[in-house]
């Protein structure tokens, strides 16, 4: 199974997975499958995924890994538009899945970072969420998924600068990442904040192309073309973004988002009134 899924996961992901955290063979088993569904990147195999994980978590109810699995599950949700449950709903979980993962183990930096983007980006608790992060990267300053999550997490509370430097990090560790898209859609985010909208412009579009069907990557690369005077473009975004959500609205930014700074948030509503989203 590992050899199925390592040319596609980082090499500390396969490191930990090699020294098999848990006593059940049964239950490792069901978490490297579930490891191999969540890296499909489809909402069916997202659903198998946290199933998996769920089945790994009920043979070993102390085995942190799937429990973080599961995590990473309901952070993909999110990202894709993937829901299955009310927000609300999905947010507890999320929670509950974090909080039990770290209780079980504090000292895997892998674990630390994906409980700390659930924290941050779907719980939105971005403070603690930034602080487990952090941590993560203290034990394993070359854990991808820690520098991606703290690349996000600068970006929520504004500090566009220091988001930039670690996705930056990112490319140079793992350019061939399947979730590079993360840190290009990152860098897009941290430029158009700036006011360089001709950079962002340049990463919201590689986002795009490397996954089209990533919500944040073609909300940014919409922001992106409403700012630069491309509004037809932006409008066609805004249209197929409208056909998946009819209830987006830009009300919604200011109460959902994870996202701090007030001129952030104003920014981001000036570009989505501009390509007609309703208010």
């Amino acid at each position: 199974m590992i050899g199925a899924i390592a040319p596609q996961l980082e090499r500390a992901e396969i490191e930990r997975a090699k020294r098999k955290p848990t006593e059940s063979l049964q239950a490792y088993d069901y978490y490297l499958r579930g490891l191999s569904s969540i890296y499909r990147f489809t909402r069916e195999e997202n659903i198998e995924a946290l199933k998996l994980a769920q089945i790994a978590s009920v043979i070993d109810p102390e085995f942190a890994a799937a429990y973080a699995l599961g995590v990473r599950c309901y952070i993909q949700r999110k990202a894709f538009g993937w829901r299955i449950d009310t927000a609300a709903q999905e947010i507890v979980e999320a929670r509950r899945l974090a909080r039990r993962a770290i209780e079980l183990d504090k000292d895997d930096p892998s674990v630390l970072a994906l409980a700390g983007a659930a924290l941050a980006y779907v719980v939105r608790e971005v403070e603690e969420g930034a602080a487990l992060v952090s941590r993560a990267i203290t034990l394993d300053p070359n854990l991808v998924t820690a520098r991606y999550w703290s690349g996000w997490t600068h970006l929520y509370v504004g500090d566009v600068d220091a988001a930039a430097e670690q996705f930056q990090v990112v490319l140079r560790l793992s350019p061939l990442d399947p979730r590079i898209v993360m840190a290009q859609a990152g860098l897009a985010y941290a430029h158009f904040f700036a006011g360089r909208y001709d950079q962002a412009s340049t990463w919201a579009t590689a986002a795009a192309r490397q996954q089209p069907d990533h919500l944040g990557a073609q909300r940014i690369i919409m922001a992106c073309h409403a700012m630069s005077g491309r509004v037809e473009a932006a409008r066609e975004i805004c249209a197929r973004l409208m056909q998946l959500n009819p209830a987006l609205r830009i009300s919604l930014i200011r109460d959902r988002t994870e996202f701090r700074r007030a001129q952030d948030i104003e920014r981001l509503e000036q570009a989505f009134r501009i390509a007609g989203m309703p208010e």
